[in-house]
């Protein structure tokens, strides 16, 4: 019989002529400007490669500065191997520093992975603090905390190790700290996975969770516990958390993968959501209502926030993990973007959102749109484009509301009759289309082409459709939902917007701006 073939992590001996940020910067400003056709304008993406999840994001002296995860290095369509973090900065969410390396695999503790973290403001320096990965001969995982300060070369030179290792209870699947602060004290939430001990509460052997540390006064941490919730088997893993304060409530941001499907909810194969309440520091306990999902769209994950008591920013992910093969940029050499900032509102109990009003120096020429009486509206619309518009039903029952290129088309539909919204890309010929099915035992068949949500529409149905290169972003009932998604139009000609009713529209009104580019420099 053949001997078995060991698996191994990264060789560390191999890691310093594997790096180097010169060199990558230099591809980066080679690449920009962007000429390829699906590199979006007015979302952030990387010019070659693939990036992810938002990191350390926050704010230094006016500058907000964005991390997110990338492969600098891509080697035979490996996406996700070579996990570093990218790095730009902004103070008007317009203007971009050049996008660059800041942090990579060094040493034994990072050498299969910088993985996902946070940042902050200490000393007058922006400082991070992410989850190291390596992995031995067996392909067994060792995660380790440590801390990091930014240079002025946009490097981060790495420092104190925080945390070695995962608690007694939960997996190696541990990951992704972010902090917060109670009474002047510093804590960190933690993703986590529980390896269940109740199997008359759990159907699955591991549950995801979020674990609370607290920073000790002589240095180092304490771990407090799990944050408690009413929903203790709801996925396998939770990631990225955050946890933040809006006056006195509490709202837990947190990313569960493997949460079962069900009708006109919980339909992508990785979720984003939060939770609405009071958490006690004390207790542990998060006193809270239904979990909510923060994008109704396709392609939404890994969101992080920037907290301050002016606003809440959220950058988000508009990708989902384990779909590179419906991603057709894959074939230009690079997959996936950052969503536009947007504004997190407390409203009513659930969060609302809207880009942040820096965006609007985008807009440029614009069309006035008041129309009445009339079942079919047409519009052509810029390469990059806003399409802020209000909708009065009156005797139509169905509104359709459709982005073409060529023959092509995304299309969503509002029934009032049902109270719902369809949102439909199987009109297009390329990217995620069709089903997806995953064989890991942790989720069932994922339909890529269609979603279906509730949302509530009296006599007006009102949005902002943001339409770039291979994303769309729309906001619905004044950011009462917001759905992010990639496309890929095969037909290299300026979109149109069509908005059809089944019978006569009372009045259609607003807005269609053409968007300029970020500028990076």
């Amino acid at each position: 019989m053949a001997e078995a073939v060991k698996k191994r992590g990264e060789d560390v001996n191999t890691l310093k002529d594997k790096f180097h940020k010169d060199e990558v910067d230099a591809k980066v400003r080679a690449a920009i400007p962007y000429t390829g056709r699906w590199h979006n304008r007015f979302h952030v993406d990387a010019p070659f490669s693939l990036i992810s999840d938002p990191n350390g994001l926050c704010n230094l002296n006016g500058e907000y500065h964005i991390f997110c995860q990338w492969n600098p290095i891509p080697q035979n369509q490996n996406w996700h191997k070579n996990k570093s973090w990218m790095h730009t900065k902004t103070r008007d969410f317009i203007n971009y520093s050049m996008p660059e390396l800041s942090l990579w695999p060094t040493d034994e503790h990072d050498k299969d992975g910088c993985h996902s973290g946070c940042g902050f403001v200490e000393d007058g320096k922006l400082r991070v603090f992410y989850t190291c990965n390596a992995r031995d001969d067996n392909y067994i995982r060792t995660v380790v905390q440590r801390f990091g300060t930014l240079q002025e070369d946009g490097s981060v030179v790495k420092e104190e190790i925080q945390l070695v290792g995962n608690p007694e209870g939960y997996t190696a699947h541990f990951r992704d700290p972010n902090f917060f602060y109670r009474n002047g004290v510093r804590y960190f939430a933690m993703a986590a996975q529980r390896m269940s001990d109740y199997p008359a509460k759990s159907s699955r052997p591991t549950n995801g969770c979020v674990l609370i540390y607290k920073e000790k006064s002589e240095g180092g941490w304490d771990l407090l516990g799990e944050v408690k919730t009413d929903y203790y088997d709801f996925g396998y893993m939770w990631e990225c958390p955050n946890l933040l304060q809006f006056g006195d409530m509490d709202v837990l941001i947190v990313c569960p993968q493997g949460v079962p499907h069900q009708d006109l909810k919980y339909e992508n194969h990785c979720l984003a959501g939060y939770f609405i309440g009071h958490f006690s520091v004390d207790s542990l306990d998060m006193i809270h209502g239904k979990f909510h999902e923060l994008d109704k769209g396709f392609d939404f994950y890994s969101p992080q926030v920037i907290a301050n008591e002016a606003r809440h920013i959220l950058v988000g992910w508009i990708g989902m993990p384990d779909l590179t093969d419906t991603v057709e940029s894959a074939k230009d050499g690079w997959l996936y973007t950052l969503t536009m900032p947007r504004e997190l509102i407390l409203h009513e109990g659930k969060l609302r959102y809207r880009p942040v009003e820096e965006m609007k120096a985008l807009r440029k020429d614009f069309q006035d749109v008041d129309v009445f009486n009339t079942a079919n509206i047409s519009a052509n619309l810029a390469t990059g484009s806003e399409s802020d518009l209000n909708v009065t039903f009156g005797a139509a029952r169905k509104v359709e509301i459709a982005v073409k290129w060529g023959d092509e088309k995304f299309t969503m539909t509002y029934d009032r009759d049902t109270q719902t919204i369809l949102l439909d890309r199987r009109g297009m010929k390329l990217g995620g289309r069709g089903i997806r099915k995953f064989t890991d035992g942790k989720n069932t068949d994922v339909e890529l082409g269609f979603r279906k949500f509730k949302l509530f529409a009296n006599l007006d149905l009102q949005f902002r459709l943001f339409v770039d290169r291979s994303a769309i972003e729309v906001f619905l009932q004044n950011g009462e939902e917001a759905c992010s998604m990639l496309i890929y139009p095969e037909s290299d000609v300026a979109p149109k917007l069509e908005i059809n009713g089944d019978a006569p529209l009372e009045k259609v009104s607003g807005k269609i701006y053409e968007l300029g580019e970020l500028s990076y420099k």
